[in-house]
């Protein structure tokens, strides 16, 4: 399957620079996969399309502040993106896996002074790809500060909107709010899981009240899931592997809607990758490991029956996703209407509910 047949046209004004001013006030597009109609809301009326009985699952990964900048000894400047800690379960560790970008050609062993705190990173192993091991600790400052003191690593795409609207391409005290959802837990993402973005803790309860049971998972979202495709056929690309934890209480009620029939919403193409890698193993239970899971038509959903999720970028791993539950013609035809109706695009965009 070429990727190609994944891409769409999208006026750069449809790119949405900042969050709507209130959570829940983003406009929601339903898609119903069955016979491809489309109808608008706004997500504060996210009850008029859920059920009693749903189970909504969410992922609770809380993005840290993985965009470091630093100076070499030379003068020049290094931008450094933490990705994930040598051990996932210790984000506090001090060996971490970074892509690492500079003008010049680094070496292993070299140290990098930090501008925000005044410490020091190693660089101690290239490992290609423009990707490093870097050692955060230096015997001074605690890595948890370091982490605290990096800039929230938003989407290359956001900083430019912003810049060519003439907006700060950094808005700290805006992102360290907006870009984290309002139940995330569980630090370790590089990016937020974005279709979370969009609820405020007071629709969270109305959606309790009316029925819907809610549970928590954990994705540690990567880089790899906004990787382009830089393969011709679909089916070429690898995922990068993520970290994800499963509670016991969140398998249990995931078990209980697929033996009662009850539907599971998956919220975010995130928690959608984990339910449905899980299901391949057959083991409901608490756990935590690796998943590549990569999801692209054809793909049979063994968990998901229904997703919600923001607009994702032309020929990329999540709008596949998002085809291989809706139809790519369906998901496509969508798409063209939101343009034409001006929703707001990506992370800080509009969102889609499928059922």
């Amino acid at each position: 399957m070429k990727v190609e047949l994944f891409d769409y046209e999208l006026p750069e004004d449809l790119v949405a620079a900042t969050p709507a001013e209130r959570r829940d006030e983003s406009r929601l597009l339903v898609l119903d996969r069955r016979s491809g109609a489309v109808s608008h809301r706004w997500f504060y009326g996210l009850l008029e399309v859920l059920r009693d009985g749903d189970l909504l699952v969410m992922n609770d990964a809380r993005v840290i502040s993985a965009r470091l900048h630093a100076v070499r000894e030379t003068g020049g400047a290094v931008e450094l993106l933490l990705v994930r800690p040598q051990d996932a379960g210790a984000p506090q560790a001090g060996l971490w896996l970074a892509i690492v970008k500079s003008s010049g050609r680094l070496r292993e062993g070299e140290p990098l002074r930090l501008r925000v705190p005044e410490a020091q990173v190693t660089l101690v192993e290239r490992k290609g790809g423009g990707y490093w091991t870097v050692s955060l600790d230096d015997g001074r400052v605690p890595p948890g500060a370091i982490l605290k003191a990096g800039a929230m690593p938003l989407p290359p795409y956001i900083i430019r909107r912003r810049r060519r609207l003439g907006l700060p391409a950094e808005m700290p005290e805006l992102d360290s709010k907006r870009y984290q959802t309002v139940f995330s837990r569980r630090p370790g993402a590089v990016a937020a899981p974005t279709a979370g973005l969009h609820f405020t803790e007071e629709l969270l309860d109305r959606i309790r009240q009316a029925g819907v049971e809610t549970r928590m998972l954990s994705l540690l979202v990567g880089p790899g899931t906004f990787e382009p495709v830089r393969t011709r056929n679909v089916e070429d690309h690898c995922l990068q592997a993520e970290y994800f934890e499963l509670p016991a209480e969140t398998a249990a009620a995931v078990a209980g809607a697929l033996r009662d029939g009850r539907r599971v919403v998956a919220t975010g193409t995130t928690t959608c990758r984990v339910l449905e890698y899980v299901a391949r193993s057959g083991r409901w239970e608490e756990q935590s490991g690796w998943t590549d899971l990569f999801i692209y038509p054809p793909f049979e959903f063994r968990v998901v029956g229904a997703l919600i999720t923001n607009f994702h970028l032309p020929c990329s791993t999540l709008l596949m996703l998002v085809a291989a539950l809706a139809g790519r013609e369906s998901v496509l035809s969508a798409y063209r209407t939101a343009v034409r109706e001006g929703y707001r695009f990506y992370s800080y965009g509009d969102a889609m509910f499928i059922a």
